[in-house]
């Protein structure tokens, strides 16, 4: 009967990927609150339906996590319409960069002097909990390319930006617990007997991942993109299963970057990117894409006059794919979430958690916003909104079973498994219930109403 009564539970939930958007509209409840709430009543302490634990299961949990924030990279990176000559992309650099490295500092010192956890464990959770979640932040994230709006492009960027920036941290951290991945290859001697050295750090898992990731990224997204675009031209047809091209795209440009020893997180939002941009520049860079057809995603479109013209295939194109990762990007979150509250049980709850979430949602994040800041543009509403739209949900849970699947100690492991799913759970549950009324009220009283307007 088990499969039954789990055939019943993904109907139900894959319908209310539909049913809940509208319906949760009215009240300050997000979707992922829900799904929380339905992995919790699946979970150990009630029908016992989900059985995973975060430790026990790290392998499978790592793989499902990574592609659920590697979809939510390339989508996030498809609705950045902006030229990098754009002085905008300066927020969100700074909030992946400055930010990020002031929030991963604050929080080893807490690691350290109130946590009790060695320095390596310190420097490890502050990676985890450092980046702006970019699957669960999409409710505060840019949703079209008309979006103008300097606050959910911010955190859009930060999103796409942090996931990949964290990781050298992650990896300095297993380095002074003995545990980097490169330990045992001695890869051009820069790992050689296991010897961990902070040089070797600053050039292989900094300078040389995060530039590796984004150059072979970017490249791979503009040649694909190109190369389907010259496909078209030549054979008079638009692209067909776009969902082949999204998910052949992201694995190339992920595998191409691991390859090579570069963050594949950075190479799938560059990727994306990659994409817009191509569609950016045969716009001539125009501040609102070229209309398309009405009836330009249906099957009755006239694909000869689309592919004949260089602006309306490029926009096609992005249009297209932007479909079909909005879509997976929600059912891969709902899963991930439901995952989460089915593995919270009381042993994965942290009484510190009373003191901690406070102190990081807060203090340090606002604090390290502020700071990281410093000089800009943005008015005190948006920093303000953006240090408080930290959140942290399936991107921590990638980097700690990353941690735990390289050799992590059990007991550590427990430790910061606690930490990392109660700081989670109270992210999701505290920026999911204030996420709509602090949105609303910004819309009605500081968003600029040129980018209201492209948004509506």
């Amino acid at each position: 009967m088990t499969a039954t009564y789990w055939f019943i539970i993904v109907g139900v939930l894959l319908s209310g990927l539909a049913i809940f958007p509208p319906v949760l509209r009215a009240v300050p409840v997000s979707s992922s609150i829900v799904y929380l709430g339905v992995g919790l009543l699946l979970g150990p302490a009630l029908l016992g339906l989900i059985t995973l634990d975060i430790v026990r299961d790290a392998v499978i949990l790592e793989r499902l996590t990574e592609v659920a924030v590697l979809v939510s990279l390339f989508t996030v990176g498809l609705n950045m319409r902006r030229s990098l000559s754009d002085t905008m992309w300066m927020l969100p650099v700074r909030l992946a960069s400055v930010t990020m490295i002031l929030t991963i500092g604050a929080l080893t010192i807490i690691g350290t002097e109130l946590l009790g956890l060695p320095l390596g464990a310190a420097v490890l959770l502050g990676a985890i909990l450092a980046p702006t979640d970019p699957v669960l932040a999409s409710d505060v994230q840019v949703k079209s390319a008309t979006d103008r709006d300097n606050l959910r492009y911010g955190l859009s960027g930060e999103a796409g930006l942090n996931d990949g920036t964290a990781f050298p941290f992650v990896m300095l951290g297993l380095g002074l617990l003995g545990l980097h991945p490169d330990d045992e290859s001695g890869f051009l001697n820069l790992w050689a007997e296991g010897q961990w050295s902070l040089l070797a750090w600053l050039g292989w898992d900094l300078v040389w991942a995060v530039t590796v990731g984004l150059l072979i990224g970017g490249l791979t997204g503009w040649c694909v993109g190109r190369f389907v675009l010259y496909l078209q031209k030549q054979h008079k047809q638009t692209l067909a299963l776009d969902e082949f091209l999204v998910l052949g795209l992201i694995a190339l440009a992920y595998g191409l970057a691991e390859l090579a020893y570069g963050y594949g997180f950075l190479a799938v939002f560059a990727a994306g990117y990659a994409l817009r941009y191509l569609e950016l520049r045969l716009t001539n860079h125009a501040p609102e894409p070229v209309e398309l057809p009405a009836q330009a995603l249906d099957q009755e479109v006239d694909h000869e006059a689309v592919t004949l013209d260089p602006e309306k295939a490029a926009q096609f194109l992005v249009v297209s794919l932007q479909k079909f990762t909005g879509q997976l990007e929600h059912i891969l979150q709902a899963t991930v979430v439901l995952l989460v509250g089915g593995m919270f049980t009381t042993q994965y709850w942290s009484v510190e958690v009373l003191w901690l979430a406070p102190l990081l949602f807060l203090v340090v994040r606002p604090l390290a916003v502020l700071i990281g800041l410093i000089g800009s543009k943005l008015p005190p509403i948006q920093r303000g909104l953006t240090g408080w739209f930290g959140i942290r949900g399936i991107g921590s849970i990638y980097y700690l079973t990353y941690a735990i699947e390289h050799g992590l100690a059990e007991d550590l492991g427990q430790r910061l498994s606690a930490i990392v799913l109660s700081l989670v759970v109270v992210s999701i549950v505290a920026h999911g219930i204030s996420v709509s009324p602090l949105m609303s009220w910004y819309r009605r009283n500081h968003e600029d109403p040129a980018a209201q307007a492209a948004t509506t």
